[in-house]
């Protein structure tokens, strides 16, 4: 719903909103950006998480002589919940009501630069930097008192409503403390942590602080917004990537009544009215004219030809000899997935301001800094000069348009100075615009030996960047449209053990004579960039379909097979786990309709443990699979969230059911195809899981480790498990659609 709402209104919510960004990309790999945008240097490795590049308590929480606590992340809310989970982090340990603290999300002006909000890296980094930092502002407080008591600091302790108190039952208010304190030092990495015995706020529930406005209309993304004398812009361009209009009405549209201006620069071009439905009409008129194809032609749709004729770098992931053996079963499998859209429900929109020779940017993309940067190359402004402030927006995991459109907002505005100009792509602009998540190819083979021991694995995956996250003018569509054009950046891989396409190739699982190898390809014949859990998903997808397949070779329990291969402890255990609570050794066995199957990864080797179950039933006459049940096991170390860690969890298996059984992005030699919801179908409520569990295993006093791409990879391998054991035929081409599901069951 749009809704008029004060200036003052506004910042008040935006002042509740997170973001992340870096400097560069070779920061951002050092500092475990994990999606290759740009991030701080360390300079304090020895403390955790975001403390290693901005160690300053004060840039982290602020105490008002009035009581006051405001605490500042550089992550942003993204519709994962993390501003309620560090939200309870900071209460926690400042060991202080909720209700008290004001967190503020990314803002450039305000909050730390801790890079992309991406990766899974919210509660590892922010987390784990908030959980610290409070700790460390609790430690002074307390010596503070202390001293003024002339007491040992280990007599006191806090009490929960923001006061120390002595072992006589004095109290002193943090507020009191704080006003002859600097909070402008170092962390220190041994301040004591609260017991999780003792938790008064982590490791409950804590209703969601992004919710209410959701679900009662009022203001909640950015789509939202309304600022005073704000006006609307459409951008003209052809209907996908690579085409453009041949002969656009401009004379005509620029004398339309309720136009203000038409931006053009070089290829650029902007229309900006004084009400939103005057410039789609006349976005409508310049649209109405041919187009043509301003690129080279698009490849065919086929991801293992067209990926494997590309010009590859080859980078070996693992090389790991081993005593081999003789093979008794051998299996070599192609996997693949196709181009894929963020399919956003709500299309990308930022806001604008050009004044005083100040640009400020409302914006909602996952790298806030970055979108600072990007703007002050393109405009030629001083970086100070430019003000972005994170703003949630409808829906994304990745990158969308939400970086474009933000740059082209900022293009429009310092042509209109002194007027908010709010620049929303249309539906069809989103899906023909936006980056595309990579396709991928990968190639398997491994043997089991007569006691069924893995004696061999080759592993080799094909994929384009993950990591195309603007950093600078270049990574932007109006960068390279512009008459002076930016050129556009270098690809670059992300190391491991982060990696993009390379992520989690390398099996967690202990096996033998390990080779895996990642053909890297810098060429890119379709737009494509980050998508939720980038390489990790079709990577997963493959072992672990890998597994089912050896295991069916050699008649054995798949997890059986996974266990006698699993040394990790806290693997083991979810699985284990996973497996009581789905009843694995009871399951209904495959008849030629239903059937189960399991999948396993930890996130990056280095994230949260997911083992998903799922229990389905496919149908011949419609080639539909039906999800029946759905049983998740997770390990994310010290629990924060409950509630926000299952939807997560929950969240990742709907998505990726959708990716594995209906995405995929058309598109013939001139342009995309998918332009609405028939022609790009995401799942539908009547698909969603019958019944959905996800249990965790939580870890007190462990590291937060991220979670939100955790249930990418198992969930889609499980699928195709459980259809394999439903149908006994193997599918290793997603999308696992109808047609396809059909004719595997012999029904075409």
């Amino acid at each position: 719903m749009n809704r008029a709402v004060p200036r003052r209104g506004l910042l008040a919510a935006g002042a509740l909103i997170v973001g992340f960004s870096f400097s560069n990309r070779a920061r951002a790999q050092l500092a475990g950006g994990g999606e290759g945008g740009a991030g701080p240097p360390v300079t304090a490795p020895h403390l955790p998480g975001s403390l290693r590049s901005t160690p300053w308590l004060d840039a982290w929480i602020r105490i008002a002589a009035d009581g006051a606590i405001t605490v500042f992340t550089g992550k942003a809310e993204l519709g994962q919940g993390i501003r309620t989970a560090l939200l309870q982090v900071a209460a926690e340990e400042l060991d202080v009501p909720p209700s008290t603290i004001t967190l503020v999300t990314a803002d450039t002006e305000r909050t730390p630069d801790e890079g992309l909000t991406a990766g899974s890296h919210s509660m590892q980094d922010s987390g784990m930097a908030l959980r610290n930092a409070a700790a460390n502002v609790r430690l002074l407080l307390t010596r503070a008192a202390a001293e003024g008591w002339k007491v040992a600091p280990a007599t006191l302790a806090t009490t929960g409503t923001g006061h120390v108190r002595a072992a006589d039952g004095r109290t002193r208010p943090y507020a009191e403390l704080a006003a002859d304190l600097s909070l402008h030092v170092e962390a220190v990495p041994d301040a004591p942590l609260r017991s999780p015995a003792e938790f008064r706020t982590m490791n409950h529930h804590l209703p969601r602080l992004d919710i209410p406005g959701k679900l009662t209309g009022a203001q909640a993304f950015l789509q939202d917004m309304r600022l005073p004398g704000m006006l609307h812009a459409r951008v003209v361009r052809g209907p996908s990537v690579g085409t453009r209009l041949r002969d656009p009405a401009w004379a005509e549209v620029a004398a339309t009544p309720g136009i203000v201006a038409t931006v053009r620069d070089g290829a650029f071009a902007a229309i900006v009215a004084e009400r939103e439905w005057t410039a789609i009409t006349a976005l409508r008129r310049l649209q109405d004219t041919p187009q043509e194809r301003s690129g080279p032609p698009l490849p065919g749709m086929d991801p293992a030809a067209t990926l494997k004729a590309l010009p590859a770098r080859e980078i070996t992931i693992l090389e790991q000899a081993g005593p081999g053996g003789t093979a008794r079963h051998r299996v070599r499998a192609r996997f693949t997935r196709p181009w894929i859209s963020h399919g956003s429900i709500g299309p990308s929109c930022a806001i604008a301001l050009f004044q005083d020779g100040r640009l400020t940017i409302w914006t909602h993309s996952q790298g806030t800094f970055d979108v600072r940067r990007v703007a002050a190359d393109l405009l030629r402004l001083p970086e100070n000069r430019v003000h972005a402030i994170h703003v949630e927006g409808s829906g994304c995991y990745g990158q969308n348009g939400a970086d474009d459109v933000a740059a082209e907002a900022a293009r429009i505005a310092v042509a209109v100075p002194g007027r908010p100009i709010r620049l929303q792509w249309m539906r069809e602009q989103e899906f023909g615009w936006e980056p595309l998540g990579p396709a991928m190819v990968t190639e398997l083979e491994a043997a089991l030996d007569e006691r069924n021991r893995i004696i061999s694995w080759r592993h080799e995956v094909w994929s384009n960047p993950h990591n195309n996250r603007p950093v600078d003018a270049g990574g932007v569509l109006v960068g390279g449209e512009v008459a002076s054009p930016f050129p556009p950046p270098e690809p670059k891989p992300i190391p491991m053990p982060e990696g993009d396409g390379s992520r989690n190739s390398n099996p967690l699982y202990a096996l033998q004579d390990m080779h895996v190898v990642y053909h890297f390809l810098p060429e890119m014949p379709l737009r494509v960039s980050a998508l939720r859990s980038l390489g990790a998903h079709l990577n997963v997808f493959s072992i672990e379909s890998m597994f089912d397949e050896l295991a069916a070779a050699a008649r054995i329990d798949p997890l059986a097979l996974r266990l006698a291969h699993m040394e990790d402890p806290r693997a083991r255990a979810v699985m284990a786990h996973g497996a009581e609570r789905f009843a694995w050794s009871s399951r209904p066995r495959g008849d030629g309709r239903r059937g189960c199957g399991m999948g396993f990864a930890r996130y990056k080797n280095l994230g949260a443990y997911c083992a998903v179950f799922l229990e389905i039933e496919a149908e011949r006459e419609t080639g539909r699979i039906a999800v029946r049940r759905a049983v998740a096991a997770v390990d994310c170390g010290q629990v924060v969230s409950p509630d926000g860690v299952r939807n997560q969890i929950e969240g990742a298996i709907v998505q990726s059911l959708s990716w594995a059984t209906q995405e995929a992005m058309a598109f013939d030699a001139g342009q995309r195809l998918g332009f609405d919801w028939s022609s790009y179908p995401i799942l539908r409520f009547r698909d969603v899981p019958d019944l959905v569990e996800v249990h965790l295993l939580d870890q007190p006093n462990q590291p937060f480790l991220g979670a939100a791409e955790a249930g990418q990879g198992p969930t889609s391998a499980a699928l195709a498990n459980a259809l394999a054991d439903a149908t006994g035929k193997r599918m290793r081409d997603m999308p696992l659609s109808p047609a396809r599901v059909k004719q595997a069951m012999g029904a075409i």
